[in-house]
Formats: structure tokens, sequence, C-alpha cells
């Protein structure tokens, strides 16, 4: 079955396309920002790619190690700067391993607190990821209870741990204890290699990353060192859970790496005498902002034109085309600076039913977003996925949202939109799901500021190996690129003249037993000092216009530029 799987992104195409997938055309020149030498950042000693190991070979040890709980983050940094020595003074003789050492802490801190207190020593790569309020994976039409996963949750120790990991709220991350990137589109290999370090009886190591929209297209240059994916397990990590926390390191050594444990020991204690105990809880909101500039790429115009081209192909006679997804890059310039942890943290006043991340490999700006939409979310063989589609905004009332609901409902043309990503959706999952369910097949997912339509599907994969095939299956869904997915993405190419990098990607995380992924649209790249790209976009079918899309994009990017408290400087104010 390895042999024949190959990249993810390629698999979308036949086979005798797949020529110009390996030369993909030069597409228009677009827009970037410069990247500094980021000269303010310290990185974490640099780690293995794991990338580069062979993903047939097993690692020696995979474990978790647990120590009692503790009152306060600083004891808990006390206690595992003791383990890390013990580690030190008793070396592994195995050739390869990964150990985590969690202490729990009796208190709630919000993860975000936590690696905002970092923020003096500003150490990278850094993630955060902060899941929707859970809903549980319930099947009743599918027998669970199948022989793998009895025998699993036969394990005392393993219904520990994962009753721990259910109750999971959000985790930041520094440093990585081994990082996954390559230049190439995400393969089967990769996939075999990421999970080759997770182990269903330690449920709280994960790799937590991004994938590129479009490998294929050019990358620019303040998407560089993302590469086209970018994963990491973090060397330290916070966990807040319901009611309490956790810090936790993680090392990992690979001889056949050039990884040896004492590297892997020495490259933990370095990033640990940076890690601060003293941790403020600060107001989610963002200082007094003036935004300088605001950059739009395409600017009106051109996206008027972009439009009407899109709908020109989408009602010629002969055209498979139903929709495509254009989106549109906002580059924003403030006084004083954008600092993407404050804006994150502020977005999560809006994050209701909606997923939170922050992606920050060495010599890169940060990657957040605030994204609503989930591409998957697997536990065990059972796999759940979402329509999203349709937009309008919330009502200042009670009533008229109710009539803005109803709208939107009856709408023949976000109707059209929405169903082409649902069952598109559904023709994937049961390419790998026996039976697939679709309960609700149309209702409305709230947010702060908009509404959308929105349908669930579940289903119950053949094989966790399957995990590899609805990744690359479901991305990029008709939500964010178009249908036929094909089609869609080449109008994309052609058209956009900026590049998406992980915007609209999937963002999320691999774990032993379990992995969720969103899709990382409602977001933005910022760099201190260098101001932010903001993504938004909007699906282009038979009878959208122009404006109205153009209106929508507004809408979804001022989760962003609503928290700015000040409007823009005139040009007057500037030149005084």
């Amino acid at each position: 079955m390895a042999a024949k799987r190959g990249n993810c992104i390629p698999r979308l195409m036949e086979l005798d396309s797949m020529k110009s997938y390996i030369s993909p055309p030069l597409i228009s020149v677009r827009q970037s920002i410069h990247i500094s030498n980021h000269h303010r950042y310290q990185f974490c000693t640099l780690s293995m790619n794991g990338c580069h190991g062979d993903p047939t070979l097993p690692v020696g040890t995979i474990e978790t190690r647990n120590f009692p709980a503790v009152l306060t983050p600083a004891l808990a940094l006390e206690r595992l700067n003791s383990a890390i020595s013990e580690l030190e003074s008793d070396p592994s003789p195995l050739n390869s391993g990964i150990i985590r050492l969690q202490v729990p802490i009796q208190q709630q801190i919000e993860a975000i607190d936590w690696l905002r207190a970092q923020h003096q020593q500003e150490l990278l790569p850094r993630c955060f990821f902060s899941g929707r309020r859970r809903r549980s994976l319930s099947y009743p039409e599918f027998d669970d209870n199948d022989d793998e996963e009895s025998s699993i949750n036969g394990n005392p120790n393993h219904n520990n741990n994962s009753s721990v990991a259910d109750n999971l709220v959000s985790i930041a991350g520094l440093g990585s204890a081994v990082f996954f990137q390559h230049f190439r589109p995400f393969s089967y290999d990769d996939w075999r290699c990421i999970k080759r370090f997770l182990s269903k009886s330690c449920p709280l190591v994960r790799a937590y990353g991004a994938i590129r929209f479009d490998p294929r297209a050019n990358v620019s240059s303040e998407w560089e060192a993302f590469g086209s994916f970018y994963f990491m397990v973090p060397q330290v990590e916070f966990n807040e859970f319901e009611g309490s926390s956790m810090l936790a390191t993680t090392v990992v050594w690979d001889n056949s790496l050039s990884c040896t444990y004492g590297k892997a020991i020495a490259s933990l204690q370095a990033t640990m005498r940076q890690v601060s105990s003293v941790i403020l809880k600060l107001r989610k909101e963002v200082p007094n902002t003036f935004i300088l500039s605001n950059n739009n790429v395409p600017g009106k115009k051109s996206w008027d034109l972009a439009v009407d081209r899109a709908l020109q192909m989408i009602n010629r006679g002969n055209s498979e085309l139903t929709k495509v997804v254009l989106a549109r890059s906002s580059r924003v310039r403030t006084a004083p600076d954008i600092d993407p942890l404050t804006w994150l943290a502020a977005l999560q006043v809006e994050g209701e039913n909606a997923y939170q991340f922050c992606l920050q490999p060495p010599n890169a700006p940060a990657f957040i977003g605030n994204t609503p939409e989930q591409l998957f979310h697997r536990k065990w063989l059972s796999i759940c996925s979402e329509a999203l589609a349709g937009t309008r905004a919330r009502g200042g009332s009670k009533a008229l949202d109710l009539q803005i609901e109803l709208e939107l409902l009856s709408s023949h043309k976000d109707h059209n939109e929405f169903t082409i990503v649902r069952e598109c959706i559904r023709r994937k999952l049961k390419d790998v799901c026996p039976k697939v369910l679709v309960e609700p097949k149309k209702a409305i997912r709230k947010l702060p500021r908009v509404q959308h339509l929105y349908a669930r599907l579940t289903g119950k994969l053949r094989s966790e190996d399957d995990e590899f095939d609805i990744l690359c299956s479901l991305h990029p869904t008709p939500a964010v690129c178009g249908f036929p997915v094909e089609d869609a993405r080449l109008v994309i190419a052609e058209t956009e003249m900026f590049d998406r990098g992980m915007y609209a990607g999937p963002v999320g995380w691999f774990g032993g037993g379990e992995s969720e992924f969103a899709v990382g649209i409602r977001s933005a790249l910022v760099e201190k000092g260098l101001g932010a790209l903001i993504y938004a976009g909007t699906g282009i079918v038979e009878g959208s216009n122009s404006s109205q899309e153009w209106e929508e994009l507004e809408l979804k990017t001022s989760q962003f530029t609503k928290l700015m408290k000040l409007e823009m400087l005139s040009l007057d104010a500037k030149k005084g």
C-alpha cells in the first residue's frame, strides 16, 4: 500500500496530468513582505528534521512519565529541571526514543498567557492551538467497540492519559524536540515519518503544524521558512485543561539522524534555561492602534474583473466549473506594531465555536488565525468533518438576527454553494468509510460577527492508515478552492496575485490515536515591525455579485481590523 502512495496534493489529479504538477507554470508577480533576519528572536537549539529518517524503522521507546501535581508553574518548572538532570545522569542505551515528562498544575492557567509570558525572550519555533469546545464523537449507529480499541482501552495507563487528553482546552509550545519540514509536497512517507514518533499510549505527544494550500504555487519570501509543510513536537509545552494545567517537556533522539541522546538532553536544557514561570493574566484586547496603511491585493477594480472572469468561465456552456473561491490579501501597517500573540489573545474573545492557532518556525513571521471550519477530527477509527459555506453578518437584535438567518437559509445562490461543499465532502468520506451520516444536513452556525450554513458529516474508517488518504482527499475542500477542485485551483493560480501560503491549508495536529485539523481561513501572517497580511476569500458561483462578494471579504477581515481601536490616520496627520 505504501508504495502506491505519493504526494498529498497531486493525488487530486489524474495520472496523465502529473507532469504539469512537477513543472508548474510561473504565476504572475505576487505581493510579498520583506522578512528581516529576526535579530530580535532567539532560536531554541535547532533539532533534527524527522523527515530525513527512515519511516519504516520503529523508534526504540515512546513513553510518558507522570509526576505528582504541584500548585504553581514555578514548582512544575523546578520538578522538570530535576527530572531532566536525572535523565542526563542515566542515559538510555537505545538508539532512538521519545520521552515526555509532565507535571500537572492544580490551577487552570490559559496556555496563551503562558506563551505570552515567554515573550521577553521571544523563543522560536513556537506554536499554539486551541480547539473548539469538544463535541463528543458519538456514533450510535456504528459499533465502536472493535477489538483494537477494546484492547487499547483495557490498558489502565492508556485510559488515564486518554481522559486527560479529552479535557484539553489549548496548548502552547516552545522549541522543537523534532520537526518535520520539506519543500516538496506533503507525502505518505512524510506522514509515516511523523507517525513514527507518535504512540496511542502517549496521547499528548503530538505534532502541531500546517500544510500549504497549494505546494505547486510559487513561494513568496514571507512563506519561505514554512516550507511546503511544517510540523513540530514542542520541547516545552504548556497544556490548559478544564480546571487544571500541565507543564511538560519532551526529549527526542535518533542516532541515525545524528541526534544522540546527549545532544537531545543538552538542547532541551538550553531551552529550559530560557523559560519563564512568571505568568500574568493579561487583558485580551489590542492596545490603541493607528492603522497607518491598508493595501488590498487585489484592489476593488481588479477584484471586479477577476470575479467577472470567473463568472464567464462558470457560465460557459462546455465548462464543468461550478464554483471558484477567490481570495484577497490585505497588508496592514500599524503604530504601534502588531504583536501576534496579543492579537491572537484578543481573537479568543470572539473564538467560541472556532479554532485559534499560531505557528512560527525559525526565521518566519507568525501565522495566526481564528477559523470556524473543521477539516476533520479523527479518534481511533471514528471521523467527522464539516461543510461550511454561505456567509451573512449577525443582526444587531434577536429579531434582525433571525431575519438574516432565514434569508440565508432561503437563498438559492447560497444553497447551491453549500450543497457543492457538503456533497463533495460526503463523496470523499465515502471513499474510505463504508457509511457516512450527514446530520444536520443544513443548519446555521453562528459566530460573533458572522453566520454560515453548516452540516456535520460522520463516518468510520476501515483502517487508521486511511488518515493520510482522508487528509489529502478532503484538502482542499470546495469551501476554500471550488469545484471541480483541480479546475478551480488552476483558476486561482492564474488569477490571484499573491501567495496563499498556509492560508486555507490544513492547520492542526497528528497524534497517536487521534488527529484534528482545521482549515486555515480567517488568518493572518504577522511580523513585528513589518505589519500583517490578512487573508480572506469568498466563493464565486452562478449569481454572485462582485460588490457583494467584496463586502463579504470586508466582513471576514473585520475580526482582525476591528480589534484596532483607532481609525486610519489621515494623510495630513501622517505628514504632520
